[in-house]
């Protein structure tokens, strides 16, 4: 099952860091809702990234267990299905390091080489860059506003100047490169998958039979907090809340792709130039998992499961976004990544371009509901009604002043991010280490 055919008719996903948490949960709900939802004469052909291949094949190994547990729900309704079922969906995992640029470049190369197309790009993969809890504030502020605290939460310490590993070898000689830093979470939560867009642009514009565009889908966060983000140090390294900062970049950038004054920059990003009949634009969305019990915050034993029953009591309370479990949380990037284009069409137009995020209620039903953004609102509209669903109490209305900053930011840094790529690929290239990628 690792070793997939390519059907002309098969849908194309590829979700990076699958290996657990929520990266698993969207690859397993992949699977459970493509078979309830697809036409039968359609297959899945879903490609994890894990970083070694101990955790690819347990993360394969899980995924195919998935299977035969809708297999055999399905059996007991129709029997006979579940041969037909196992038929249409197809496994494969590749290796990628979010943090080696050259790693982005091999594992596009590879599949730029193997697979005719994508339709769907997740990218899941992270890190959180904490260093542990601040515990008398998080006592203190769980106890006197536990929804808010467990929601938009201030007691998480951050590290300071973490940097990835150097991206060039030594010179000849053995003497060192000169190289800019890279700061390490900015690296595996944005940068690495920005590379990565970038480079597998060229299959997701592949129209094939699908006349819908390929989508490329990034994740945030409710904790994608404006005050985080310094266009100064666009990377977070001089800063504390690197997490957060990085997923204000991901709002920025994905909300403002689709805005006039970045077309030239969001062009060159997914090297598009003229729409034709084998090719079509990819579109860039926006998700977020709600707040999910995952291991991106290490915790010892009896501290995890504190904090999932905290997560839970929160939900309890009337939080809708504690989704707690990673089947939950997937609920929203598998929805963009299989929605009808002409609903998700529908939606912007009449709601403008926004953040979709993994939502529940206190019986556990979980949705996909739209998201506020700082200096965005819900869909860029200045007189549009505020929601109260889930908004952060921190929440200021959206004034001209708000939503004009925020897409000044978004330009400078489409602007900066494409310097940076340009920059990175002409320096490995020189080291003798880049990946051909025309």
């Amino acid at each position: 099952m690792s070793e997939a055919p390519t059907p002309e008719n098969a849908f194309y996903v590829l979700v990076t860091g699958a290996n657990s948490g929520l990266g698993l949960g969207i690859g397993a709900r992949l699977i459970d809702e493509f078979l309830q939802t697809r036409p039968q004469d359609e297959s899945l052909v879903l490609i994890i990234t894990t970083r070694d291949q101990r955790k690819g094949d347990a993360a394969i190994a899980a995924l195919q267990e998935q299977l035969r547990k809708v297999c055999r729900k399905a059996e007991k309704k129709l029997p006979g299905v579940s041969q037909l079922l196992q038929r249409r969906v197809f496994l494969r995992q590749e290796r990628l390091d979010l943090l080696s640029l050259v790693s982005v470049q091999k594992l596009s190369k590879k599949l730029r080489d193997t697979v005719p197309k994508l339709d769907v790009v997740i990218c899941n993969a992270g890190i959180g860059g904490w260093t542990g809890i601040n515990w008398p504030r998080a006592f203190k502020t769980i106890l006197t506003s536990w929804k808010t605290s467990t929601t938009w939460p201030t007691f998480k310490l951050s590290a300071v100047g973490w940097t990835a590993k150097p991206q060039l070898p030594p010179a000849a000689g053995g003497s060192k490169r000169e190289e800019p830093l890279l700061g390490e979470v900015f690296c595996a939560n944005f940068f690495g998958h920005y590379l990565l867009g970038h480079y597998l642009a060229r299959l997701l514009a592949k129209r094939s039979q699908r006349e819908t565009p390929g989508r490329l889908i990034w994740t945030s966060s409710l904790e994608a907090y404006e005050h985080t983000f310094n266009m100064q140090d666009i990377q977070c390294i001089m800063q504390t809340e690197a997490y957060e900062s990085s997923k204000r970049l991901t709002d920025l950038m994905a909300i403002t792709s689709r805005l006039p004054s970045t077309e030239t920059h969001v062009n060159k990003y997914l090297a598009y130039e003229q729409p034709s009949e084998k090719t079509a634009k990819p579109r860039i969305y926006l998700s977020h998992p709600g707040i999910t019990h995952t291991p991106i915050m290490p915790l010892f034993f009896v501290l995890d499961y504190a904090w999932r029953l905290v997560c839970y009591i929160s939900r309890w309370l009337g939080s809708h976004w504690h989704v707690v479990t990673v089947d939950k949380g997937a609920v929203a990037a598998v929805w963009l990544a299989l929605a009808k284009q002409s609903i998700l069409d529908t939606m912007e137009q009449r709601e403008g371009v926004g953040k979709w995020g993994s939502a529940i209620d206190v019986w556990g039903n979980e949705r996909v509901e739209r998201t506020e953004i700082e200096g965005w609102g819900w869909g860029g509209e200045l007189n549009e009604t505020p929601r109260k669903f889930g908004r952060s109490p921190y929440a200021k209305a959206l004034t001209r002043q708000s939503k004009e900053k925020f897409v000044r930011e978004g330009e400078q840094c489409w602007a900066e991010l494409e310097r940076m790529r340009v920059d990175w690929e002409r320096r490995l290239d020189e080291a003798g280490v880049g990946v051909c990628m025309d």
